[in-house]
């Protein structure tokens, strides 16, 4: 019995591999399983790939093992898996993990040559002015700001002043475009002093928006230390649903109402005779802090930014709001550590972490953006706050890395926030119900009657079409 049991798996040995060669002749276009080729790949070069979610399984491929080039692992993956729109991560701990292609990802190999390509394009302060322009230009023609309509002259829509122990809140309604509502709250030192620094908050992906407990805190302190801080509902977010339906979020032109937001709302604090336009300061996390980056980029008015868990040379933004208008193509392709770096030579402060896009930071991208502070002989006005065991919030933490940058830079005064003990205390911050923080009240009664609800309207008035095709909705 064991000698033909020996026998049987001699001929299932012998009947695969002739079935293996058979396969790739060049009558079937040398055909090889795309697992097949992935498994050469890995004994060739001895790594370890990773394919948790089987993305590899039931794909052939034509000539897949005569595209493997021995000497070269990155193009070698490259070209097996193109094919199949995949695309390949090399993880901290050596493997690389198969994924589908995305646009706004990349590998961190990658992102490392791309920064490096870009430091040979301007080795001098002049080079690095002329592609930060074309950048700029770019990025406004991407968004489409050149192409939106005058901000219309009506009057903010303002709720009562809410006062508690040193600070102030309002709501605000600005009508950016005509029929086109910008919400937010508006916190402010109380008293107020003849000049105050002006903060503009972006929000992020966070599931409450302004609503959450950690942006009352930030904008509360903020206020609290000298600041007029201005926080802004997400586009088709927040009471913005009561203009646009959620998925309309993931419209391309959720960037454009969402950068234009931040700069009408900055235009609308220039008219408060209170307000030092001479020190404005952004910050946000997550979606908002792309938007950070944005504005930083794009707004000379900003002086001071600290973009939390976003900065990434290999992401981009998973939404259409941060990565959907192209702006990442501009310049023959750029990434956000460098719209990071448009911001020199203004002093910013990168907050990164370790359970995200943002884990490479100290290592990668924070040396390129201070490479572009040297231009300007200001390297010490650009630091990094990493916290390697956090993940992707704008928590305690990170705010606490924030006050003190913002204090330094805006000239705010950090000790009407500290206890006793010289600790940055937040126990002062009242935190309000949702039902406060509404502007156009509880049940939309105030939500005026021009309020524009056509998304593809919204799109006209940039002289768009929109070909966002309708989301396709699971059982």
């Amino acid at each position: 019995m064991k000698i033909v049991n020996v026998h049987k798996m001699i001929m299932l040995l012998f009947v695969f591999v002739v079935t293996q060669l058979r396969a790739q002749t060049s009558d079937t276009n040398y055909k090889a399983t795309l697992q097949e080729t992935v498994q050469r790949i890995e004994s060739i070069f001895k790594i370890k790939v990773v394919d948790d979610r089987g993305l590899l399984k039931d794909k052939t491929l034509d000539y897949g093992l005569w595209r493997i080039e021995p000497g070269n692992l990155e193009v070698s993956l490259t070209k097996v898996l193109t094919p199949f729109e995949l695309m390949y991560f090399k993880q901290p701990d050596g493997t690389y993990q198969i994924r589908k292609y995305e646009h706004h990802k990349i590998s961190v190999d990658q992102a490392s040559e791309n920064l490096k390509y870009l430091v040979d394009l301007y080795p001098t302060k002049a080079q690095w002015e002329t592609r930060k322009a074309e950048l700029q230009a770019c990025m406004r023609t991407s968004l489409g700001l050149d192409k939106a309509p005058a901000m219309p002259k009506s009057k903010p829509i303002l709720t009562p002043i809410r006062k508690y122990k040193n600070y102030s809140v309002e709501n605000i309604a600005l009508e950016i475009l005509p029929g086109v509502y910008t919400t937010g709250s508006i916190y402010k030192p109380f008293p107020l002093p003849k000049k105050a620094a002006v903060v503009v908050t972006p929000n992020g992906h966070f599931g409450d928006g302004r609503y959450r407990k950690d942006e009352q805190y930030r904008c509360a302190m903020l206020a609290q230390m000298g600041a007029i801080v201005v926080n802004f509902d997400l586009f088709a977010w927040g009471e913005s649903l009561l203009q646009f339906p959620s998925e309309t979020h993931r419209n391309s032109i959720a960037a454009t109402i969402q950068a234009l937001s931040g700069m009408r709302l900055l235009d609308y604090v220039s008219t408060l005779k209170y307000a030092d336009m001479s020190r404005v300061g952004v910050t946000g996390g997550s979606g908002g802090g792309s938007h950070t980056m944005f504005l930083a980029a794009l707004d000379s008015r900003i002086t001071v930014s600290v973009p939390v868990v976003m900065v990434s040379s290999h992401f981009s933004g998973g939404c259409p709001c941060e990565s959907g208008r192209g702006i990442h193509l501009c310049g023959n392709g750029t990434n956000n550590a460098e719209v990071a770096a448009m911001a020199a030579p203004n002093p910013q402060l990168v907050i990164s972490d370790g359970k995200d896009w943002t884990l490479a930071v100290p290592q990668l991208e924070f040396p390129f953006i201070q490479r572009t502070y040297e231009l300007y002989g200001k390297k010490n006005l650009v630091e990094n706050a990493h916290f390697p065991t956090e993940g992707h919030d704008y928590g305690l933490s990170k705010r606490m890395a924030m006050y003190p940058f913002m204090a330094k830079y805006l000239g705010l005064d950090l000790k009407k926030v500290q206890n006793s003990k010289g600790e940055i205390d937040e126990s002062s911050v009242v935190i309000e119900p949702y039902e406060k923080l509404y502007v156009f009240g509880n049940k939309a009664e105030n939500l005026p009657k021009n309020a524009l609800k056509d998304i593809n309207k919204l799109y006209e008035m940039f002289g768009e079409k929109n070909e966002k095709l309708p989301e396709v909705k699971k059982n």
